[in-house]
Protein backbone atom coordinates (compact mmCIF):
# COMPACT_ATOMS: atom_id res chain seq x y z
CA UNK A 1 0.00 0.00 0.00
CA UNK A 2 1.43 3.42 -1.34
CA UNK A 3 0.86 6.37 0.80
CA UNK A 4 -2.74 7.40 1.67
CA UNK A 5 -4.87 10.50 0.70
CA UNK A 6 -8.44 11.17 1.09
CA UNK A 7 -9.70 13.58 -1.16
CA UNK A 8 -13.35 15.20 -0.13
CA UNK A 9 -15.48 16.38 -2.94
CA UNK A 10 -17.58 19.39 -2.39
CA UNK A 11 -21.35 19.18 -3.21
CA UNK A 12 -21.10 22.43 -5.24
CA UNK A 13 -17.87 21.88 -6.90
CA UNK A 14 -19.43 19.53 -8.73
CA UNK A 15 -22.20 22.38 -10.46
CA UNK A 16 -20.38 24.69 -12.14
CA UNK A 17 -22.82 27.81 -12.03
CA UNK A 18 -26.49 27.43 -12.01
CA UNK A 19 -27.14 26.69 -15.77
CA UNK A 20 -25.41 22.97 -15.27
CA UNK A 21 -27.25 22.04 -12.43
CA UNK A 22 -28.48 18.54 -14.38
CA UNK A 23 -27.26 15.02 -13.61
CA UNK A 24 -25.47 14.72 -16.90
CA UNK A 25 -23.83 18.54 -16.00
CA UNK A 26 -22.57 17.06 -12.88
CA UNK A 27 -21.33 13.80 -14.31
CA UNK A 28 -19.32 15.80 -16.41
CA UNK A 29 -17.80 18.13 -14.06
CA UNK A 30 -17.29 14.06 -11.96
CA UNK A 31 -15.71 12.85 -15.58
CA UNK A 32 -13.19 15.92 -14.91
CA UNK A 33 -12.43 15.19 -11.42
CA UNK A 34 -11.83 11.79 -12.17
CA UNK A 35 -8.62 12.40 -14.45
CA UNK A 36 -7.04 14.62 -11.42
CA UNK A 37 -8.17 11.80 -9.34
CA UNK A 38 -5.90 9.45 -11.80
CA UNK A 39 -3.09 11.71 -12.27
CA UNK A 40 -2.72 11.78 -8.34
CA UNK A 41 -2.72 7.84 -8.43
CA UNK A 42 -0.38 7.55 -10.76
CA UNK A 43 1.66 9.86 -8.35
CA UNK A 44 1.81 6.83 -6.31
CA UNK A 45 -1.03 7.50 -4.16
CA UNK A 46 -3.96 5.24 -2.55
CA UNK A 47 -7.11 7.40 -2.60
CA UNK A 48 -10.44 7.37 -0.69
CA UNK A 49 -13.00 9.65 -1.66
CA UNK A 50 -15.62 11.20 0.23
CA UNK A 51 -18.30 13.77 -1.32
CA UNK A 52 -20.68 16.68 -0.20
CA UNK A 53 -24.25 16.53 -1.14
CA UNK A 54 -25.82 20.11 -0.23
CA UNK A 55 -27.32 20.53 -3.44
CA UNK A 56 -27.56 17.30 -4.15
CA UNK A 57 -29.93 16.19 -1.44
CA UNK A 58 -31.91 19.36 -1.87
CA UNK A 59 -33.18 18.78 -5.49
CA UNK A 60 -34.17 15.37 -4.50
CA UNK A 61 -36.15 16.35 -0.80
CA UNK A 62 -37.68 19.21 -3.36
CA UNK A 63 -38.77 16.90 -6.00
CA UNK A 64 -40.70 14.64 -2.73
CA UNK A 65 -42.11 17.85 -1.51
CA UNK A 66 -43.80 18.77 -5.15
CA UNK A 67 -44.79 15.64 -5.89
CA UNK A 68 -46.33 15.44 -2.67
CA UNK A 69 -48.12 18.66 -3.58
CA UNK A 70 -49.11 17.72 -6.63
CA UNK A 71 -49.63 13.88 -6.65
CA UNK A 72 -50.05 12.99 -2.86
CA UNK A 73 -47.54 10.74 -3.37
CA UNK A 74 -45.40 10.48 0.29
CA UNK A 75 -42.55 12.73 1.59
CA UNK A 76 -39.32 10.92 1.57
CA UNK A 77 -37.34 11.53 4.68
CA UNK A 78 -34.53 13.34 4.65
CA UNK A 79 -31.96 11.00 6.05
CA UNK A 80 -33.42 8.72 2.87
CA UNK A 81 -32.57 11.65 1.03
CA UNK A 82 -29.10 11.73 2.12
CA UNK A 83 -28.71 7.60 1.39
CA UNK A 84 -30.02 8.44 -2.09
CA UNK A 85 -27.32 10.53 -2.94
CA UNK A 86 -24.75 8.26 -1.75
CA UNK A 87 -25.88 5.62 -4.55
CA UNK A 88 -26.37 8.42 -7.11
CA UNK A 89 -23.14 10.64 -7.09
CA UNK A 90 -20.90 7.14 -5.87
CA UNK A 91 -22.58 5.43 -9.04
CA UNK A 92 -21.27 8.18 -11.31
CA UNK A 93 -18.00 9.06 -9.49
CA UNK A 94 -17.27 4.88 -9.62
CA UNK A 95 -18.15 4.46 -13.13
CA UNK A 96 -15.80 8.01 -13.99
CA UNK A 97 -13.25 6.49 -12.48
CA UNK A 98 -13.24 2.65 -13.33
CA UNK A 99 -13.26 4.15 -17.13
CA UNK A 100 -10.77 6.44 -17.06
CA UNK A 101 -8.55 3.76 -15.00
CA UNK A 102 -9.12 1.67 -18.18
CA UNK A 103 -8.26 4.08 -20.32
CA UNK A 104 -4.91 4.65 -18.93
CA UNK A 105 -4.29 1.02 -17.44
CA UNK A 106 -4.41 1.44 -14.36
CA UNK A 107 -4.97 -1.69 -11.91
CA UNK A 108 -7.59 -0.41 -9.89
CA UNK A 109 -11.29 -0.48 -9.20
CA UNK A 110 -13.41 2.08 -7.57
CA UNK A 111 -16.02 0.88 -5.29
CA UNK A 112 -19.08 2.96 -3.37
CA UNK A 113 -19.88 2.05 0.15
CA UNK A 114 -22.77 3.07 1.70
CA UNK A 115 -22.00 4.75 4.93
CA UNK A 116 -23.23 5.75 8.02
CA UNK A 117 -22.33 7.75 10.54
CA UNK A 118 -23.34 7.58 14.50
CA UNK A 119 -24.44 10.92 16.00
CA UNK A 120 -25.68 12.11 19.32
CA UNK A 121 -29.86 12.33 19.25
CA UNK A 122 -29.27 15.11 21.49
CA UNK A 123 -26.91 17.17 19.66
CA UNK A 124 -28.04 20.80 20.14
CA UNK A 125 -27.89 21.39 16.09
CA UNK A 126 -31.26 19.83 15.92
CA UNK A 127 -32.37 22.79 17.73
CA UNK A 128 -29.97 25.20 15.81
CA UNK A 129 -29.89 24.36 11.31
CA UNK A 130 -26.78 25.17 10.03
CA UNK A 131 -26.32 23.11 7.04
CA UNK A 132 -26.97 24.62 3.78
CA UNK A 133 -29.16 22.54 1.00
CA UNK A 134 -30.54 23.23 -2.32
CA UNK A 135 -30.29 25.68 -4.74
CA UNK A 136 -29.32 29.20 -4.18
CA UNK A 137 -32.26 32.34 -3.93
CA UNK A 138 -32.38 35.31 -4.81
CA UNK A 139 -33.45 38.13 -3.06
CA UNK A 140 -36.33 38.68 -5.33
CA UNK A 141 -37.42 35.24 -4.70
CA UNK A 142 -36.83 34.87 -1.11
CA UNK A 143 -39.97 36.95 0.09
CA UNK A 144 -42.01 34.12 -2.03
CA UNK A 145 -40.35 31.07 -0.36
CA UNK A 146 -40.75 32.31 3.19
CA UNK A 147 -44.41 32.54 2.43
CA UNK A 148 -44.58 29.08 0.58
CA UNK A 149 -42.25 27.76 3.10
CA UNK A 150 -42.67 29.68 6.69
CA UNK A 151 -41.46 26.31 8.81
CA UNK A 152 -38.03 26.48 6.45
CA UNK A 153 -34.68 27.90 8.04
CA UNK A 154 -33.22 30.46 5.63
CA UNK A 155 -29.65 31.61 5.83
CA UNK A 156 -27.41 34.40 3.44
CA UNK A 157 -24.24 32.34 2.29
CA UNK A 158 -21.34 33.91 1.27
CA UNK A 159 -22.35 36.79 -0.89
CA UNK A 160 -24.27 33.75 -2.83
CA UNK A 161 -27.83 34.10 -1.89
CA UNK A 162 -29.99 32.76 0.30
CA UNK A 163 -29.98 29.28 0.96
CA UNK A 164 -31.99 26.30 3.07
CA UNK A 165 -30.19 25.10 6.07
CA UNK A 166 -30.95 21.76 7.75
CA UNK A 167 -29.52 20.00 11.45
CA UNK A 168 -26.05 19.42 11.00
CA UNK A 169 -25.14 17.31 14.35
CA UNK A 170 -21.73 16.33 15.07
CA UNK A 171 -20.34 13.05 13.42
CA UNK A 172 -19.01 10.44 16.15
CA UNK A 173 -18.62 7.25 14.49
CA UNK A 174 -18.18 5.58 10.98
CA UNK A 175 -19.91 2.47 11.04
CA UNK A 176 -18.71 0.74 7.95
CA UNK A 177 -14.87 1.70 8.77
CA UNK A 178 -13.39 -1.64 9.14
CA UNK A 179 -15.32 -2.22 5.74
CA UNK A 180 -13.46 0.28 4.01
CA UNK A 181 -10.08 -0.61 5.65
CA UNK A 182 -9.93 -3.80 4.18
CA UNK A 183 -11.46 -2.23 0.70
CA UNK A 184 -8.18 -0.21 0.69
CA UNK A 185 -5.97 -2.68 1.98
CA UNK A 186 -6.83 -4.83 -0.89
CA UNK A 187 -5.77 -1.91 -4.03
CA UNK A 188 -9.55 -0.59 -3.88
CA UNK A 189 -9.97 3.36 -4.74
CA UNK A 190 -13.01 3.65 -2.02
CA UNK A 191 -15.76 5.78 -2.21
CA UNK A 192 -17.52 6.63 1.12
CA UNK A 193 -19.00 8.86 3.77
CA UNK A 194 -20.76 9.99 0.76
CA UNK A 195 -22.43 13.64 2.02
CA UNK A 196 -21.40 13.14 5.36
CA UNK A 197 -22.80 9.81 5.58
CA UNK A 198 -26.44 8.67 6.42
CA UNK A 199 -27.09 10.45 10.02
CA UNK A 200 -28.13 7.32 12.54
CA UNK A 201 -28.17 6.97 16.16
CA UNK A 202 -28.59 3.82 18.65
CA UNK A 203 -31.78 3.82 20.36
CA UNK A 204 -32.39 2.71 23.70
CA UNK A 205 -32.12 -1.33 22.46
CA UNK A 206 -29.01 -0.50 20.89
CA UNK A 207 -30.05 -0.30 17.42
CA UNK A 208 -29.21 1.97 15.31
CA UNK A 209 -32.31 4.40 13.67
CA UNK A 210 -31.85 6.95 11.33
CA UNK A 211 -32.48 10.73 11.78
CA UNK A 212 -33.10 13.63 9.51
CA UNK A 213 -30.32 15.50 9.40
CA UNK A 214 -26.83 16.52 6.99
CA UNK A 215 -23.71 15.73 8.39
CA UNK A 216 -21.03 17.96 7.06
CA UNK A 217 -19.15 15.97 4.73
CA UNK A 218 -15.84 17.58 5.92
CA UNK A 219 -16.67 16.95 8.89
CA UNK A 220 -17.34 13.26 8.46
CA UNK A 221 -14.01 13.22 5.93
CA UNK A 222 -11.47 14.56 8.60
CA UNK A 223 -12.83 12.15 11.16
CA UNK A 224 -12.12 9.10 8.34
CA UNK A 225 -9.11 10.49 7.53
CA UNK A 226 -7.67 10.48 11.09
CA UNK A 227 -9.05 7.30 11.85
CA UNK A 228 -6.97 6.17 8.66
CA UNK A 229 -4.13 7.79 9.43
CA UNK A 230 -4.08 9.49 5.93
CA UNK A 231 -1.07 10.91 4.70
CA UNK A 232 -2.53 13.50 2.80
CA UNK A 233 -5.73 15.14 3.66
CA UNK A 234 -7.69 17.16 0.42
CA UNK A 235 -10.83 19.53 0.55
CA UNK A 236 -11.84 19.98 -3.14
CA UNK A 237 -14.13 23.51 -3.31
CA UNK A 238 -15.50 25.70 -5.92
CA UNK A 239 -11.97 27.91 -5.51
CA UNK A 240 -8.20 27.29 -6.05
CA UNK A 241 -6.98 28.74 -2.53
CA UNK A 242 -8.82 29.91 0.47
CA UNK A 243 -8.79 33.80 0.74
CA UNK A 244 -8.78 36.27 3.43
CA UNK A 245 -11.38 39.27 2.29
CA UNK A 246 -13.41 36.97 0.28
CA UNK A 247 -15.80 38.34 -2.34
CA UNK A 248 -13.75 42.08 -1.42
CA UNK A 249 -11.86 44.14 -3.59
CA UNK A 250 -8.66 43.25 -0.95
CA UNK A 251 -9.15 39.39 -1.37
CA UNK A 252 -5.78 37.90 -0.83
CA UNK A 253 -5.02 33.67 -1.83
CA UNK A 254 -3.04 31.86 0.63
CA UNK A 255 -0.66 29.75 -0.82
CA UNK A 256 0.44 28.11 2.62
CA UNK A 257 -0.51 28.50 6.10
CA UNK A 258 -0.27 26.52 9.34
CA UNK A 259 -2.31 25.94 12.03
CA UNK A 260 -1.50 29.05 14.26
CA UNK A 261 -2.72 30.74 11.75
CA UNK A 262 -5.41 29.29 10.55
CA UNK A 263 -7.50 29.92 14.13
CA UNK A 264 -5.86 33.14 13.56
CA UNK A 265 -7.68 34.19 10.96
CA UNK A 266 -11.18 32.24 11.93
CA UNK A 267 -11.21 34.28 15.37
CA UNK A 268 -10.81 37.39 12.88
CA UNK A 269 -13.59 35.98 10.87
CA UNK A 270 -12.54 35.68 7.42
CA UNK A 271 -14.38 32.54 6.76
CA UNK A 272 -18.44 32.21 6.46
CA UNK A 273 -19.58 29.39 8.61
CA UNK A 274 -21.48 28.02 5.87
CA UNK A 275 -18.97 27.92 3.89
CA UNK A 276 -14.74 27.80 4.44
CA UNK A 277 -15.68 27.50 8.20
CA UNK A 278 -16.59 23.93 8.12
CA UNK A 279 -13.24 23.48 5.88
CA UNK A 280 -11.02 24.90 7.89
CA UNK A 281 -12.31 23.32 11.20
CA UNK A 282 -11.86 19.80 8.89
CA UNK A 283 -8.34 20.67 8.80
CA UNK A 284 -7.72 21.47 11.61
CA UNK A 285 -8.77 18.28 13.55
CA UNK A 286 -7.27 16.34 10.85
CA UNK A 287 -3.68 18.03 11.68
CA UNK A 288 -4.24 17.80 15.86
CA UNK A 289 -5.37 13.99 15.16
CA UNK A 290 -1.40 13.00 13.79
CA UNK A 291 -2.44 14.43 10.00
CA UNK A 292 0.68 16.18 8.89
CA UNK A 293 -0.53 18.29 5.86
CA UNK A 294 -3.99 19.56 3.74
CA UNK A 295 -4.44 21.01 1.30
CA UNK A 296 -7.93 22.96 0.24
CA UNK A 297 -8.24 23.50 -3.71
CA UNK A 298 -10.63 23.61 -6.44
CA UNK A 299 -11.19 20.22 -8.62
CA UNK A 300 -9.24 21.20 -11.93
CA UNK A 301 -6.34 21.78 -9.67
CA UNK A 302 -6.35 18.61 -7.34
CA UNK A 303 -3.12 17.20 -9.30
CA UNK A 304 -0.98 20.50 -9.53
CA UNK A 305 -1.66 21.35 -6.04
CA UNK A 306 -0.97 17.73 -5.12
CA UNK A 307 2.77 18.85 -6.56
CA UNK A 308 2.46 21.61 -4.69
CA UNK A 309 1.95 24.02 -7.44
CA UNK A 310 -1.68 25.03 -6.45
CA UNK A 311 -3.68 25.49 -3.61
CA UNK A 312 -3.66 26.22 -0.11
CA UNK A 313 -1.38 24.01 1.77
CA UNK A 314 -2.15 23.72 5.94
CA UNK A 315 0.16 22.05 8.47
CA UNK A 316 1.39 22.41 11.88
CA UNK A 317 3.22 24.66 12.74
Amino acid sequence: MGKLALIAIGGNSLIKDEEHKTVKDQYKAICETAVQIADIIEEGYDVILTHGNGPQVGFILRRSELAHEIAGMHIVPLVSCVADTQGAIGYQLQQALNNEFKKRGITKHAVTVVTQVEVDRNDQAFSNPTKPIGSFFSEELIKGIRKIHPDWHIVYDSGRGYRRVVASPAPKKIIEIEVIKALVKEGFCVIGVGGGGIPVFQNESGDYEGVDAVIDKDSASCLLASRLKADLFIISTSVEKICLQFGKPDQKPLDRINDEQARKYIDEGHFAPGSMLPKIKAVLYFLEHGGKEAIITAPGSLARAVKGESGTHIHSK
